[in-house]
Parts: structure tokens; sequence; C-alpha cells
């Protein structure tokens, strides 16, 4: 038991203060319901790992992509977070060989369903927040999520947002967007550009930066998360 904790450790790249909310976290209520005496299962850091998750990808996702609107960080964030997501994470950290669980989950071959997968890692962020607060789980999970953060981001939006919408526009539609600039604001020294995206005649996207250039890729990629061009 001691080795597969700390391979835990490792694999996640933090070391408990207290060993016994590591070894709740991994514990799932099938096996605790096998032993003679109580010992504490991890739904109820599931439930705690679950708020944390979502909130420190929140965090990432809004302060990484400045340009993607709150549409797009949405879908983001409910890709990386679901149940398919945290267990693929949760297979590469290797987590279901630490799992603790009764003999007809052992049998049924529990350490390898998605389900607990997914489950075990949120209650492994609860205890890591339970050991050490938000500032700290929250730089463990930009460690463990960043790449999955950042291929999501990737597939939805790339990193030329015009480009990309350019390419949909053609491939869904075979036509191409057009950009008119709508106001220009502010001193001379602090211009403000308002650029508006237009498909067939239709407003699709806003956005204003500092250059027609910074306000054209906001405003494409607020037209990426236009119904139009949502992904199904």
């Amino acid at each position: 038991m001691q080795k597969s904790l700390e391979h835990i450790e490792r694999t996640i790249g933090y070391k408990f203060n207290d060993r016994m909310l590591l070894q709740q976290a991994l514990t799932h209520k099938s096996y605790s319901n096998e032993q003679p005496q109580f010992i504490s299962h991890n739904e109820r850091l599931e439930f705690l790992g679950d708020a944390v998750l979502e909130l420190a990808v929140s965090d990432l996702v809004y302060n990484h992509y400045p340009d993607i609107p709150e549409g797009g960080l949405t879908r983001i964030r409910a890709e990386v977070v679901s149940e398919k997501g945290l267990a693929e994470i949760a297979r590469q950290l290797e987590i279901g060989a630490g799992m603790l669980l009764g003999r007809g989950e052992r049998k049924s071959g529990g350490n390898e369903k998605s389900s607990l997968l997914a489950d075990t890692l949120e209650a492994l962020l609860g205890a890591i927040f339970c050991d050490q607060g938000f500032l700290v789980v929250s730089r463990v999970i930009g460690n463990i999520f960043s790449d999955a953060i950042e291929k999501s981001a990737q597939i939805r939006y790339g990193s030329d947002y015009k480009t990309c919408l350019q390419e949909r526009l053609q491939a869904k539609y075979g036509e191409l967007p057009e950009y008119l600039l709508a106001q220009v604001s502010g001193p001379d020294h602090q211009r403000i550009f308002s650029m508006e995206v237009y498909y067939a005649n239709k407003l699709i996207g806003k956005g204003s930066g500092s250059s027609k250039k910074s306000a054209e890729q906001k405003a494409a990629a607020a037209a990426l998360d236009h119904p139009l061009l949502r992904e199904k």
C-alpha cells in the first residue's frame, strides 16, 4: 500500500502532508463496505474535487485564451472535465493501480472503468484542496490538465482565429467572411478599433482591440462561437 501511495504522489506531482487524505481519495465505497471497521471512502472528496476542478479549469481557460468568447470557454471546460476526459488523464497517471476496490468491483475490472477513474481523480483533487488549499491544487491541476486544455482549444479554434473561421466557413458553406471597421474610438495614442465580421450579409461576430488586426482576430473568435459555426 505504501508503494502505491508513493507512486500516485509521483504521477500527480504532489506529496501529501496528510497521507490519510490520499488513502481516502483512493478508497471506493465498495472497499469501505467490506471492512470490519468503517473506513472513510472517497465520495465526499469527489464532491469537493468536482467543484475545485471546475473553478481551476475555468480560471486556466479564461486567462490563457482571452480571445475565445464565453460559450467557447464553456465548451472547452466541459470537454476537459467530462467523464471521458477525466478517465483519459487518470489512465495516463496510472491511478487505477492505486484504487482500493471491493472484491466484486475488482473482479469486474473496476480499476479500468471510466466512471470510477474519473471519480477517483476528482477525489484526489479534493484531497489536495483539503491538504493545502486552492492555490496549491490549482497548480497541480494546471500541470495535469494543461495539455488536454490546449488540445481542446486547438481542435475547436486553432491559434489563428481568422484562418480557422475562413476554413470552417469554406468547408461548411463554401463562402468567405467579410470584415468591416465599425468604429474607432479613444485618443490618438490609444486608439480602440471595433471590427465586425459578416457571413452572407449576416453579422456573426464583433471584436475590439488596439489594432485592426487584433480586433479582427477577436471578431473571428466570437464568430466561431456563432450557432452557424458550432460543431455538433
